[in-house]
C-alpha cells in the first residue's frame, strides 16, 4: 500500500474518531451545550497533535536518534516548576486567578527563555556538539524536577490537589480564549517552516552531507529548535504535559510511513497524534466516567512502547 494510501485511511478514522466525539449522545435538545464544548477539546486536540508531531519528528531528525524527544530538554520540568512556585509562595489562589492569559503566557515565556539561554550559550558557543546541549538539557530539567518535587513534598494536600490539576494534561477545561491566541502562533510557525521541509530531508542523511549539500547547519538547526521550543511550550500551556506521546506518534509513523520525506512524515504524526488523543479523551469519558486524565493513559501505553523501542535498538 502506497504512503498516499495509508495517510488517506488516517485521515478518514480521524474523522471518523471526530464524528463520533462530537455527536455521540446529542440531540436536539441538547446540542446547544454539548457541541460548543466538544468542538473546543477537539480543537485543543488538533493544536496538541500538530505541535507534538511536528516538534518530536524534526527533533529526532536534527538528533538522528529515534528514541528522542524534545522533553529530554526539560519543558515539562520547567513548566511544573513554574506552576509549583507560584502555588508554594503565593498559593493556589493567585493559580487559579491566573489560568488565562497571564499563567498562559508566563508559562511560554519562562520556557522560551530557557529554550534560548540553552541553545544559545551551550549549542552556538564553541561549536559545541548538540548531544552536549541534550545531556545539559536533560540535568537541567531533571533539577527543576528535583526542585519541584522537594516544594510540593512540603505543600499543605489542599493546595497540592489544586496543583495536582497541573501535573497532567486534561482537555475538559481548555480555556477558550487560548484557543485563538495558539491558533494564530501555530499558523505563524506554519508559515515559518513550510519551506524547511526538504531540508529536513536533506538533514536526515548527517550533518556533514547536510553541510556539503548546501545547508548552513548551525543556524537551521537552531532555528528549529527554538521553533520546537514554541510548539511544545504552547501545548504545555494550553494543556499540560504528555511526556509519551511523541515517541508514539513518531515511532508508529515511521513505521507506517517508509519514505524519508517529511512532508508525509509529519502529517502521518499529526494524525496518529489527533486519533489518540481523540480515542484517549473518548475513554476518559465514556469507559472512565472522568476518574483518569488521557495524559494517564497515553503515558501508560507511549512508556510501554518506549520500553520496547529500546529493546529493539539494543539488539541491533
Amino acid at each position: 500500500m502506497s504512503d498516499k494510501k495509508k495517510i488517506f485511511i488516517l485521515t478518514i478514522l480521524v474523522l471518523i474518531a471526530c464524528s463520533l466525539f462530537l455527536f455521540l449522545g446529542v440531540n436536539k435538545n441538547n446540542m446547544g451545550y454539548f457541541l460548543p464544548k466538544r468542538t473546543v477539546k477537539i480543537l485543543a486536540i488538533c493544536i496538541s497533535s500538530y505541535c507534538i508531531g511536528y516538534s518530536t519528528v524534526s527533533f529526532q531528525t536534527i538528533t538522528n536518534n529515534r528514541i528522542l524527544t524534545p522533553s529530554v530538554i526539560g519543558l515539562d520540568s520547567l513548566y511544573m516548576f513554574l506552576q509549583t512556585v507560584i502555588v508554594f509562595f503565593f498559593g493556589s489562589r493567585t493559580l487559579s486567578m491566573m489560568s488565562g492569559y497571564v499563567n498562559y503566557f508566563l508559562s511560554i515565556g519562562f520556557m522560551m527563555f530557557f529554550s534560548l539561554i540553552i541553545f544559545i550559550v551551550l549549542f552556538l558557543k564553541e561549536n559545541r556538539n548538540l548531544y552536549f546541549l541534550i545531556l545539559a538539557g536533560m540535568i537541567i530539567g531533571n533539577l527543576f524536577g528535583g526542585l519541584a518535587t522537594f516544594m510540593q513534598v512540603i505543600l499543605d494536600p489542599n493546595e497540592f490537589l489544586i496543583l495536582q490539576g497541573k501535573m497532567f494534561a486534561s482537555f475538559s477545561n481548555v480555556n477558550e480564549e487560548l484557543l485563538f491566541v495558539s491558533i494564530l502562533i501555530l499558523i505563524g510557525l506554519f508559515m515559518l517552516t513550510i519551506k524547511d521541509y526538504n531540508k529536513l530531508d536533506v538533514l536526515s542523511l548527517g550533518k556533514d552531507q547536510a553541510i556539503n549539500l548546501g545547508i548552513n547547519y548551525n543556524y537551521f538547526v537552531l532555528k528549529n529548535l527554538i521553533v520546537i521550543a514554541v510548539l511544545v511550550s504552547v501545548s504545555t500551556a494550553l494543556t499540560g504535559p504528555i511526556t509519551f506521546l511523541g515517541i508514539l506518534v513518531a515511532s508508529i509513523s515511521r513505521e507506517l510511513i517508509k519514505t524519508y520525506k517529511h512532508t508525509y512524515r509529519i502529517l502521518c504524526s499529526f494524525l496518529i497524534g489527533f486519533f489518540a488523543l481523540v480515542l484517549g479523551q473518548f475513554l476518559v469519558e465514556r469507559v472512565f466516567s472522568f476518574n483518569t486524565t488521557v495524559s494517564t493513559i497515553i503515558n501508560f501505553i507511549g512508556g510501554v512502547y518506549f520500553i520496547y523501542l529500546i529493546l529493539k535498538e539494543a539488539k541491533r
